[in-house]
C-alpha cells in the first residue's frame, strides 16, 4: 500500500512578525484539509515537522495541529525533528503509518518560526545541528562548514565563485515569480558574482547571496492510501522515496563527495525504476549555492567538478531540459527549517498537478526532491507523479 498526496497548503514565508508557531501550524493544516475537501473526522493521525532548538518556548508543539479542526482532539500527534530535514522526516513517519495499514489519511504540517530571536542565536541554534565534538572547527556556524566544502571542491576543480553566482541568480530569477517567497527579486549574475556592502563575504567564498535566507513559514499535505485516493479530486503518488544518513562527524567522511545524498538519489532512482533525465524537474536542497552545485553531480546529472556546465548549457534553467528549483528554492522562497521539506513536496505536487502558476514547468510528469539534514548527514530524495 502506497501513499499520495492528495491536498496541500503552503503559506507565505519570510518575516511574518504577525505569527507565531502555533499560528503557522494551525493556519497551514486547516488550509490544507479545506484543499483536500475534507474535516477531521477521517484523519487518522498527525505529523508535525519542527526544529525549533530554541526559536520559540514551544518544544511540544505536536498538539498544536489539533487545533486545525476539534475534530483532531483525540488523534495522534508526533513531531519530528531531523534537522533541515524535519518536513521529510515528518512526511515519511506519516507514509510509513499508511504503509503499515495504520493510517489511511494523514495529515503532515512542517513549520518554523525563526526570526523572533537574534542573528546570533539563530547561528547558535543551527550551530547545534552539527556535531558538539567539531564545535567551531570549521568557524562560522553552517556558513562555515560550507564554505570549507567549497574550499575543497574548488582546490580540486578550479575556483567556481562565478557558477555559485550563476545559481544564485537563477535561484533568484526563479523566486521573483512565486508568491510564496520570502524574497521576489531578481538579483541578476553581476550583484550575485560581486562583492560589495549588500552582498559581503560571509565565509569566503560564500557572499551573502550564497547563503539561503532566515525564514518563518509553514506547509503542510494530506496523504491517503492508495486505495483512498478515488476519493480526492487530485492525487500526486510518492513513486519512490529514501532516506540515507551518513556520520555527524565531518572528521569521519569527505563531505565535498556528497556521498549520502549520491547513493539516496541512486536509490531512489532505482525503486522508481527510472532514471534522472527521466524527470522533469527537481526541487533540491540549496541551503548554500554549493550545496545545489554538489547535488547536480550527486544526481548524476554531470560527472565530479563539471556541474557548471549545466547552468552555461541551460539544462537546470527554468525553461531548460531540467529546471532545478523553479520555486527559487531555499535561496529566495526561504528555508524555514521544519517547513522546507513539506514545502518542496508541496510545489512539486502542484508542478505536477498543472496548478503551480507562474511557476509551472509546461508538461511536468515526474519530479524529483532532495531535502538534506546538515552537512549531507540526513538525506531524502522522493521521485513524485501524478496519479490521477
Amino acid at each position: 500500500m502506497g501513499a499520495a498526496i492528495v491536498g496541500w497548503a503552503h503559506l507565505p514565508f519570510g518575516r511574518l512578525d504577525g505569527m507565531g508557531l502555533e499560528d503557522l501550524i494551525t493556519r497551514a493544516g486547516r488550509e490544507a484539509l479545506q484543499h483536500a475537501g475534507i474535516d477531521g473526522t477521517v484523519v487518522d493521525g498527525v505529523w508535525l515537522g519542527n526544529l525549533n532548538g530554541g526559536f520559540t518556548p514551544d518544544v511540544f508543539a505536536s498538539s498544536l495541529a489539533l487545533q486545525c479542526d476539534d475534530a483532531l482532539r483525540w488523534k495522534p500527534a508526533t513531531r519530528l525533528e531531523n534537522a533541515c530535514a524535519s518536513g521529510s522526516a515528518a512526511l515519511y513517519a506519516a507514509c510509513d503509518a499508511i504503509e503499515a495499514g495504520r493510517a489511511r489519511v494523514a495529515l503532515v504540517i512542517g513549520a518554523e518560526k525563526m526570526t523572533a530571536v537574534s542573528g546570533a542565536e539563530t547561528t547558535r541554534i543551527l550551530g547545534d545541528c552539527g556535531y558538539s565534538g567539531e564545535a567551531g572547527h570549521p568557524p562560522g556556524g553552517f556558513p562555515g562548514i560550507f564554505a570549507s566544502i567549497a574550499q575543497d571542491y574548488f582546490a580540486a576543480h578550479g575556483d567556481h565563485s562565478a557558477t555559485l553566482a550563476r545559481i544564485a541568480a537563477k535561484n533568484h530569477a526563479n523566486g521573483a515569480l512565486n508568491p510564496w517567497a520570502h524574497m521576489r527579486k531578481d538579483l541578476g549574475f553581476e550583484f550575485c558574482n560581486t562583492v560589495s556592502d549588500r552582498n559581503p563575504m560571509i565565509a569566503a567564498p560564500l557572499r551573502k547571496t550564497d547563503c539561503s535566507l532566515v525564514s518563518d513559514g509553514a506547509a503542510a499535505v494530506i496523504l491517503a492510501a492508495d486505495d483512498a485516493v478515488d476519493d480526492f479530486p487530485r492525487a500526486v503518488r510518492l513513486r519512490a522515496r529514501v532516506q540515507v544518513n551518513d556520520y555527524l562527524p565531518m572528521a569521519r567522511r569527505r563531505v565535498v563527495d556528497f556521498e549520502g545524498p549520491r547513493r539516496a538519489w541512486q536509490q531512489a532512482l532505482q525503486q522508481a525504476g527510472r532514471a534522472v533525465h527521466d524527470l522533469s524537474l527537481a526541487e533540491v536542497h540549496d541551503c548554500f549555492t554549493i550545496a545545489e552545485l554538489l547535488t547536480y553531480e550527486a544526481m548524476g546529472l554531470a560527472p565530479a567538478g563539471q556541474g557548471h556546465r549545466l547552468l552555461e548549457d541551460g539544462t537546470v534553467l527554468r525553461t531548460g531540459r531540467l529546471p532545478v528549483n523553479a520555486s527559487g528554492g531555499l535561496k529566495a522562497k526561504g528555508h524555514p527549517i521544519g517547513a522546507t521539506g513539506v514545502s518542496m513536496h508541496v510545489v512539486s505536487a502542484m508542478q505536477l498537478m498543472g496548478e503551480a502558476g507562474d511557476l509551472q514547468v509546461p508538461g511536468a510528469t515526474l519530479a524529483g526532491v532532495f531535502n538534506m539534514g546538515g552537512s549531507a548527514v540526513a538525506n531524502y530524495v522522493s521521485i513524485l507523479e501524478r496519479a490521477r
